[in-house]
């Protein structure tokens, strides 16, 4: 008598491939999931902006096709409209791109050292003690808040002809600086002015930069010790490009800032401040409200917007990016 051998387990079926688009619809649905919710959460600081810039920066752009005179401010009359004419005649003016020019060299110069700096002081932070770190972000606390008029009075002081510590200091170690004016010559007064925008930038580049280090996985660094690399490898090959994305924007940051420089050069220059300390932000106003020419301010303005306009852009979409990756 034959027995039937028993039959052998059914084997799990594999599941099919998922229907196309299935992985499409789920990612979706996912990145739409808070519906409307992150738009109507943003409404309020955009009407708050809308309401504190919109109108002033219409009106600016068309007082620029206008001709604004004192006649016109006085008499409350309608300024005529003159077109293009006032960005012809900026566009025009050597004065102008010799001002646009040095605001753009001033930018890229302090930047770079803010940012140059600041990296290094992040990167000290990471090897000091936990104490020592904590003084040191209270310390460039207090520096990121003090009022930029109070910190360029100091650095105005400290350089005095007659008064100042630096030349005191510097006389006293042997070089002939005793009643040197830092202001006779651009390049050392613009060294003044840059070395006062880096030290109230060094901050917040500091500070950001440290917190950017804290994302540095160990393991990669004593891995790459380990395999022979040295320091500056380490920091080239791993440090670095964790921290690309957020050094490229407080890097768009710190220039959007400096590019608009207008406190350090205005003040320090005693509110005077000659064709050799003007930048564009100073330059705007001293056309508009020293010569009364207010149409040609605001033509002034209207491009210096524009340019920092397109700095945003660069630092938007980054942002974007850096988005997306996460």
């Amino acid at each position: 008598m034959s027995v039937a051998s028993p039959s052998a387990p059914a084997r799990p079926t594999p599941p099919g491939p998922a229907a196309p688009g299935a992985h499409v619809r789920r990612k979706r649905r996912s990145s739409t999931s808070g519906g409307f919710v992150p738009y109507a959460l943003a409404l309020p600081a955009l009407f708050l902006l809308s309401a504190l810039l919109g109108y002033p920066m219409i009106r600016m752009v068309v007082l620029s096709f206008q001709s604004m005179r004192l006649r016109e401010l006085f008499a409350g009359l309608t300024p005529p409209w003159v077109g293009l004419d006032n960005y012809t005649k900026i566009l025009g003016d050597s004065v102008f791109w010799t001002v646009a020019l040095r605001t753009a060299a001033f930018t890229v110069v302090s930047v770079s050292l803010t940012v140059v700096l600041g990296l290094a002081v992040a990167m000290l932070m990471r090897r000091v003690a936990p104490g020592v770190r904590i003084a040191m972000i209270v310390a460039m606390m207090f520096v990121w808040a003090m009022p930029q008029l109070v910190a360029t009075q100091i650095f105005r002081w400290l350089v005095d002809a007659d008064f100042g510590v630096i030349n005191y200091l510097l006389t006293r170690i042997g070089l002939d600086y005793e009643n040197h004016s830092w202001f006779a010559e651009p390049l050392e007064g613009w060294s003044v002015i840059t070395a006062l925008v880096v030290w109230a930038g060094i901050p917040f580049i500091a500070i950001t930069l440290n917190a950017g280090l804290t994302q540095v996985p160990k393991e990669l660094l004593e891995a790459a010790t380990v395999d022979g690399a040295s320091a500056w490898q380490g920091f080239r090959n791993i440090v670095l490009p964790i921290l690309k994305p957020l050094i490229v924007i407080v890097t768009t940051l710190s220039a959007i800032w400096n590019f608009g420089v207008f406190t350090q050069p205005w003040v320090i220059r005693d509110g005077r401040p000659s064709s050799d300390y003007q930048s564009l932000a100073t330059y705007a106003y001293s056309v508009a409200f020293k010569n009364n020419n207010y149409s040609l301010g605001s033509a002034v303005a209207v491009i210096t917007v524009l340019l920092l306009l397109a700095v945003m852009v660069f630092y938007i979409r980054q942002m974007f990016k850096i988005g997306d990756v996460d």
